[in-house]
């Protein structure tokens, strides 16, 4: 999607249209940390998380461990949040208690590695939508540009084909390829015999990301018969890839994609890549405040309870600047993502 085609350039000073931006939001208070409402968030949060695994244990060996399964899919999700929120210092200004709740959250918890995330949400920030320097648009099972459908062979080909259809459905196997990403980047190593993805406690996370897999495998199948322990895990996994991918979808996809030609300032990169989803308080908590991307993006460590206070001053400086300022609802950000990915895997229909 060409960039020229949603925003004017003004010609004027841009340089320090970021720097104007970040004092009216800063003076308004909302860059401060809220220690407190994130004490009590985590502590909500991971003791839903708690009662569910508990809940599991006095079901015992039933059918209805199914539908826990989807309650702990969701809950699951909400932890995932936690970690994303502690991984942008959006909790505590310290870095230790910031890890503390990323590795417990992630690694304990969701089985999810917290310093490969972190490392790979920051390359996403810097460059968001940007096909040589963001990790979420790089050929892969989806592709997200013409060029990358081109390059497709065999299975991977027809699976471009089709993609706008089966994005949902692969998104049920999205859990799985997390957690078997988050262990190849605890031990993969480069060409040169060095670790390949930077990590700051990788015994610690490879301890924890260990405890988890076993204490999982342990307590369904001390509680349930194996056949309906391997039922729990599939719809508990599959419902958790499916919820986050709902979360992150409506985000970038279908957004302007820059290139090394477009020249951009951090604002404009920020905002013209990224997408709102309108909605009320419940909108804000089942997407972890993610619903604010772009203030999410031009502010990644201002606390989530404060995006929603700081989206009318974003939203008018960008119609002050002359800036696209893209909103839509829920179904339409999705709406638009396919209809990307649709178009993306036309020239292989012909």
């Amino acid at each position: 999607m060409a960039l020229g085609a949603v925003a004017e350039r003004p010609a004027r000073r841009r340089g320090s249209d970021y720097a104007q931006l970040s004092r009216r939001v800063s003076q308004a208070g909302l860059l401060e940390r809220r220690p407190a409402s994130y004490v009590a968030r985590i502590v909500l949060t991971l003791g839903a998380f708690v009662a569910g695994w508990v809940a599991v244990v006095l079901v015992g060996d039933s059918w209805w461990q199914v539908a826990l399964a989807v309650v702990l899919a969701v809950a699951t999700t909400q932890v995932a949040f936690l970690g994303h929120d502690a991984g942008h210092r959006q909790m505590f200004r310290r870095r230790l208690p910031s890890e503390l709740v990323g590795l417990v959250a992630g690694n304990a918890a969701v089985g999810l590695s917290y310093g490969w995330w972190v490392d790979k949400h920051n390359r996403h920030h810097a460059n968001p939508n940007h096909e040589d320097e963001d990790p979420d648009v790089g050929a892969g099972a989806l592709v997200w540009t013409y060029e990358q459908a081109l390059g497709t062979r065999g299975f991977g080909r027809w699976l471009a084909r089709r993609q706008a259809y089966l994005f949902f459905p692969m998104l049920l196997l999205e859990g799985l390829n997390l957690h078997a990403a988050s262990i190849r980047a605890i031990v993969g190593r480069g060409p040169d015999g060095r670790y390949a993805t930077p990590m700051r406690h990788r015994a610690v996370e490879a301890a924890l990301l260990a405890a988890h897999t076993v204490g999982y495998a342990a307590l369904l199948l001390a509680v349930m018969s194996p056949v309906k322990a391997l039922l729990f895990a599939a719809v508990h996994q599959a419902l958790w890839g499916l919820y986050m991918g709902c979360a992150f979808a409506p985000n970038h996809k279908g957004m302007p994609m820059p290139t090394a030609e477009d020249e951009l300032d951090f604002l404009r990169k920020q905002v013209l890549t990224s997408r709102n989803v309108r909605g009320n308080w419940l909108v804000d908590t089942a997407l972890g405040g993610l619903n604010y991307q772009i203030e999410h993006h031009l502010f990644p460590n201002m606390p989530r309870a404060n995006l929603r206070r700081a989206q009318p001053i974003v939203r008018a400086y960008c119609a002050e600047q002359g800036i696209s300022y893209a909103e839509t609802g829920l179904v339409e950000s999705y709406r638009q993502a396919l209809a990307h990915l649709h178009e993306v895997g036309r020239p292989l229909r012909r």
